[in-house]
């Protein structure tokens, strides 16, 4: 069922405790990958998205549950975001690093960066650390100036370290190559709001106003779908549906709202985000095998296999729908999904949440536990979020 207390012992008694066996005493930060049963790689690369989420989960955890250990394992993350991949002297953040913290990719993110001021920014609101405030400042001036399209609005993918442009956009060999994309933007957004409620900012929050109302006017679509790549001028390139992605972008479109303050704009992403549950409450709950289907292709081609991160992202997207509407089958959805991650996600076994399922419910053991895109963010995140909006 449920509750305030499953979600906050989950969180405290599985979730966090694997993560803090990933400390690596020898060189700082944590591994970079873990396997199926939790047993690090001590040479893997190490990905700064993966540092910076480790960075906002301790930090949020900290400020939220007040446990001093995840201050100290915050304070480890944030070290390492500055000593292993913060470029001193072009600025920004660097992709990749090995083992012992040496650049392996130094080219610039702007979905990096992002992360980076997400992280730096809680880290500030959780220890009141002056100097993470302070830098996660200086990466939203490098993204505004290097990463805004002035022309159009919203941001772009990446740059060279010397931020000159690059034929390569990709986040990954999943992505398309293209200039612009739904899920960067989204991780903007998500980044100004947590800085603009860190500091007040004027500037971020004029900039975050910006960004939300591209969101409602370019990326999402007339079906209640966020379109997911783009060329500069905005025009969608494909058709593919990510279900995950537009119920994560349901609740953060409306927490931008609420952290911009204008109650006309808060109206207009009320009733998207309601506009955009509804769709994915109909089209994407899985009513015979359970939880939420990740997405579908242009053919309509629905993924089977089911991945950690929109599981976590439906619990609290369905949950925020419905604070919003009052409608009990929203709920319902919520702790649906939540009883399906107990019941297959959770590794009672190894800690943490199993990276994806097959088809029959059963994990794939072939996957890491941690690695590069899997990190302790949406499934932490979403822990505190229901301790903070669930009752019993």
């Amino acid at each position: 069922m449920l509750n305030r207390q499953e979600a906050l012992r989950e969180v405290k008694g599985n979730i966090l405790p694997f993560w803090q066996t990933l400390a690596d005493e020898q060189n700082g930060g944590f591994y970079g990958e873990a396997d199926f049963y939790g047993k690090p790689n001590k040479t893997a690369a190490r990905g700064c998205i993966l540092n910076s989420r480790i960075l906002w989960t301790f930090s949020a955890a900290y400020r939220i549950l007040g446990d001093p250990a995840y201050k100290t394992y915050a304070q480890r993350a944030r070290d390492y975001l500055s000593s292993a991949f913060l470029d001193t002297v072009h600025g920004g953040l660097y992709w990749l690093v090995d083992h012992t913290g040496k650049a392996l990719n130094t080219r610039k993110q702007f979905y990096n960066i992002a992360f980076g001021i997400y992280a730096l920014s809680e880290h500030y609101r959780a220890i009141g650390d002056q100097s993470s405030l302070e830098l996660a400042m200086a990466l939203f001036d490098t993204m505004e100036h290097y990463g805004l399209d002035p022309a159009a609005g919203g941001y772009i993918e990446a740059c060279s370290r010397e931020w000159r442009s690059i034929d390569d956009f990709r986040l990954s060999d999943k992505d398309l190559n293209c200039p612009k994309s739904m899920n960067t933007n989204l991780h903007v957004l998500e980044a100004y709001t947590n800085l603009v409620r860190a500091n007040g900012d004027e500037r971020v929050r004029t900039a975050l106003e910006k960004l939300l109302r591209i969101m409602l006017e370019k990326i999402i679509n007339r079906d209640w779908h966020f379109e997911l790549f783009f060329d500069m001028n905005w025009h969608s390139l494909t058709r593919d549906i990510s279900y995950g992605h537009d119920i994560e972008g349901s609740w953060l479109l409306y927490e931008a709202a609420l952290t911009v303050g204008d109650e006309s704009l808060i109206s207009t992403v009320k009733q998207t985000a309601l506009a955009i549950a509804e769709v994915t409450y109909t089209a994407a709950i899985d009513r015979t095998n359970g939880g939420l289907i990740s997405g579908c292709d242009e053919a309509g081609y629905i993924h089977t296999r089911k991945e950690w991160w929109p599981q976590a992202e439906a619990v609290v997207g369905f949950y925020n729908a419905y604070e919003l509407s009052g409608e009990q089958k929203y709920f319902d959805a919520a702790d649906s999904i939540w009883g399906y991650i107990q019941d297959h996600f959770v590794d009672r076994a190894h800690g943490e949440w199993h990276n994806e399922l097959n088809p029959g419910n059963t994990p794939d053991i072939n996957l890491p536990k941690a690695g590069f895109w899997k990190c302790p963010y949406h499934n932490a995140r979403a822990c505190l979020e229901v301790g903070r909006r669930v009752g019993g």
